[in-house]
């Protein structure tokens, strides 16, 4: 076992966790992060045994100048193998651009609703699917993989909750376009957990369970919470960000992804692998307000594993 996970007796079926702090946290950075240790950033985690990084997107460098270095960055990782590192693609033109430097899985995102399409892709949500269908044709026989993202699947701040069969709706479309890899996406932080496992049930019916990834925010503390209710409900992949960065520009004051070294250390602490090097994910962690100049809200890295003893007061016999 890697990284300080428990020996425990209870279900020890693995939890993938898949990074997204290079892509999702980064992208609504203020300060640019240099390339390099963009790359160093990618490297390192490569190195504590993500089977996914979402490394980067390939959308207009005027909309997120944040990732303008997309094509540098693929260019420059040391690629480890078994990992497989996805780049987002918002439409046709950035699906060429990561064609090109190589990126081993292609992430399509649209939003069930319709309001928060048009706000963050600028399109209808028929005009995203009609671009998803181009994106496919374009991918195909390339060995690419794709994956496509329900975003607000569990709510818009615009509209409020998502009929679950809008969201399975577009889950079939997806399907049906030949793509394989779903995601289900709390964009803004508004589910909870009764609500995130019978979304989930409903949706292992149309995919299997090695293809369904969820993605959830803090945004209202109830991150972790709702991991476990998916799990519960049958799901086994969730992306996660180290140090909880990220945010949606959609929802004031949110806070960002779950954070991965939080998610892992709670993994660990109830005997269910994971296959990360939880020391490793920490100590990058801390590392991380020196990158992107301020604090960043994971737990863990903070407060030490909960195994992590201190001295007793002195006067104090342990």
């Amino acid at each position: 076992m890697s990284g300080g996970e428990t020996g425990s007796t209870g279900d020890e079926t693995p939890l993938i966790v898949q990074e997204v702090a290079p892509r999702d946290g980064l992208q609504i950075e203020p300060a640019f992060v240099d390339t390099a240790d963009k790359v160093a950033l990618i490297d390192a985690l490569s190195a504590t045994g993500f089977s996914r990084i979402e490394a980067t997107s390939f959308v207009s460098p005027r909309a997120v100048p944040a990732l303008r270095d997309a094509a540098e960055v693929l260019a420059r990782i040391t690629r480890r193998p078994g990992t497989l590192y996805v780049a987002l693609v918002p439409n046709l033109k950035g699906a060429e651009r990561a064609l090109a430097a190589r990126a081993d899985e292609l992430n399509l995102v649209m939003s069930a609703s319709e309001t928060h399409n048009r706000a963050n892709m600028g399109l209808t949500r028929e005009a995203s699917l009609d671009g998803f269908a181009r994106i496919v044709a374009a991918a195909r026989g390339g060995g690419v993989r794709l994956n496509a993202t329900v975003a607000t699947a569990f709510g818009c701040p615009f509209e409020g909750a998502q009929p679950p069969e809008r969201v399975l709706g577009l889950v079939e479309r997806y399907r049906a376009l030949g793509i394989d890899g779903i995601t289900l996406a709390d964009t803004t932080g508004m589910a909870n957990p009764r609500q995130v496992g019978d979304l989930v049930a409903r949706a292992l019916r149309l995919v299997p369970v090695e293809a369904l990834t969820l993605h959830f925010h803090n945004t209202r503390g109830l991150g972790l919470a709702n991991v476990l209710a998916a799990r519960a409900a049958g799901a086994r992949r969730f992306d996660a960000a180290l140090g909880g960065l990220g945010g949606c520009p959609f929802a004031p004051g949110a806070t960002g992804n779950i954070c991965t070294e939080d998610l892992v250390s709670m993994a660990h602490e109830m005997g269910i692998p994971t296959g990360l090097d939880l020391d490793g994910l920490i100590t990058l962690s801390r590392g991380l307000p020196a990158l992107v100049g301020h604090p960043v809200p994971g737990q863990v890295a903070q407060a030490g594993r909960p195994g992590d003893l201190h001295p007793p007061p002195p006067g104090i016999a342990a």
